[in-house]
């Protein structure tokens, strides 16, 4: 009979003397006669214990709650941040959490610890300071937050802002400044280029000037007189259709200008020698180009041997 009682408490009383604690988590017990055990922390697995007694598990795997807060800025505008925070108790202590603080610890300390802590922090600064965390100033308060939440037994990893909601109206205001100060950069950018162009400008413009008065240094009356004899050569000897034009110049040395056919006479086609064919022999007979040039100012040189300047009708028809 005692043995078939036994055996009954023991199947009545099962699931509170047979304790499993589930992978991740710890138990703290409770013995009705001296208290909670903060000596010892009951690992994973099977505890047998007295029916008498309470074992509570803890989970010690780092848990995550997303919190919204709101704070009141300096100039009395609501800040809505919305927090995730990461935590996980403190494995050796788990018996002195469960005597002091209890399994809600999370509602506790740790959501309030931090939303203390940030209120007190940030309730100095300005809407725009929390927004754009001026120096810093979101980092150092949840630093702050996660110290004074590990006097408490729980240590806080971290707290992630997922989002800070201003309201609309400043929101608005602080997209226009950042805009603002984006098209600044751009215009002081294009400034810059627009004086590099100009500098760039400058520089071509003093080599230009450089080369035209060196050429100035360097050309001569007479030069330009052979120059000239020898472009009239060349274009007398070519097979295009030209116009004699002589005129008077500065110099004593005036040049033809070719405008028509003077190539028909030369080469003793039917319509007779062309106006300019009077003097055009010498020039295109020489064998050496010094000859040439000889024969050709003696013929320029010779009024008898240059015809007369076109009248107006002929210029005209």
């Amino acid at each position: 009979m005692v043995v078939l009682v036994l055996l009954g408490i023991v199947v009545f009383f099962a699931d509170r003397i047979f304790i499993v604690i589930p992978a991740g988590h710890v138990g703290a017990l409770w013995n009705r006669f001296s208290g909670t055990r903060v000596d010892r922390v009951f690992g994973e697995g099977l505890h047998i214990i007295s029916p008498l007694d309470v074992m509570t598990p803890y989970e010690v795997r780092k848990q995550v709650v997303v919190h919204t807060l709101d704070v009141l800025s300096a100039e009395g505008l609501t800040v809505v941040l919305e927090l995730a925070i990461r935590f996980q108790p403190e494995y050796r202590l788990v018996g002195l959490l469960h005597e002091t603080i209890g399994p809600d610890y999370m509602t506790r300390v740790v959501v309030p610890q931090a939303e203390s802590v940030l209120r007190k922090q940030l309730g100095n600064a300005s809407a725009v300071q929390i927004y754009t965390n001026e120096d810093g100033l979101l980092t150092r308060a949840m630093i702050t937050a996660m110290n004074e939440a590990g006097r408490n037994l729980v240590a806080i990893d971290d707290i992630v802002i997922l989002q800070i909601t201003l309201p609309d109206r400043l929101k608005n205001a602080i997209n226009d400044k950042i805009t603002q100060r984006q098209l600044l950069g751009s215009y002081l950018y294009r400034r810059e280029t627009a004086l590099k162009e100009a500098e760039r400008k400058r520089i071509e413009a003093a080599g230009i000037r450089d080369y035209q008065a060196i050429i100035d240094q360097t050309l001569s009356e007479r030069l330009l007189v052979y120059q000239g004899i020898q472009a009239t050569r060349d274009l007398a000897t070519s097979a295009n259709p030209k116009t004699l034009v002589v005129g008077a110049g500065s110099n004593d040395l005036a040049l033809p200008i070719f405008l028509g056919d003077m190539t028909k006479g030369h080469r003793g086609s039917a319509e007779g020698p062309g106006p300019a064919a009077a003097y055009q022999p010498r020039a295109l007979d020489a064998d050496t180009p010094e000859a040439l040039d000889e024969a050709t100012r003696k013929a320029l040189s010779d009024p008898t041997l240059v015809p007369p300047p076109p009248s107006r009708m002929e210029i005209t028809r």
